[in-house]
């Protein structure tokens, strides 16, 4: 302890029984270890705090390393959105160029299509009607047996 051998520890024993004397000794004794506790109990408390302001230290420093990487995130992924990636203008852009093709199409269709008549046409529109069935043009059924 403190980088005290034997011999060292027993001279300074020797001197506290000569100016201390045989009856003030073990209340002195008490003391000390009382003021040993309370150093080591200081040393200890100050050694666990200052492990926690190293975690915390370490914990800050990895916490801003993390920023670091999500600022640099955002920041490419704003140099995407500025160079011009915008899907609904892509897609307005190929309905129309859907619509000019469709378009071109149907023209080239008209043009190159010669429509032939299939049947000949009517100047007038004449329905027949069909005729209901009476009862008298229907056989009467024989009721009550007369032949």
């Amino acid at each position: 302890m403190f980088g005290l051998g034997f011999t060292e520890i027993l001279l300074i024993a020797v001197v506290a029984v000569l100016f201390l004397g045989p009856e003030k000794l073990p209340d002195a004794m008490v003391q000390v270890a009382k003021f040993m506790k309370s150093v080591k109990k200081a040393i200890s408390d100050a050694k666990s705090s200052l492990d926690e302001e190293m975690k915390i230290a370490d914990l800050k420093e990895e916490a801003l390393s993390y920023k670091k990487q999500l600022d640099d995130a955002t920041n490419e992924l704003a140099g995407f959105k500025n160079v011009g990636i915008n899907p609904i203008e892509d897609i307005n852009e190929a309905i129309g160029s859907a619509k000019k093709s469709f378009s071109e199409a149907a023209q080239e269709a008209e043009s190159s299509t010669i429509a032939t008549q299939v049947e000949p046409k009517q100047e007038t529109v004449t329905f027949k009607k069909k005729k209901k069935k009476s009862k008298k043009d229907s056989p009467k059924e024989n009721k009550g047996g007369e032949a």
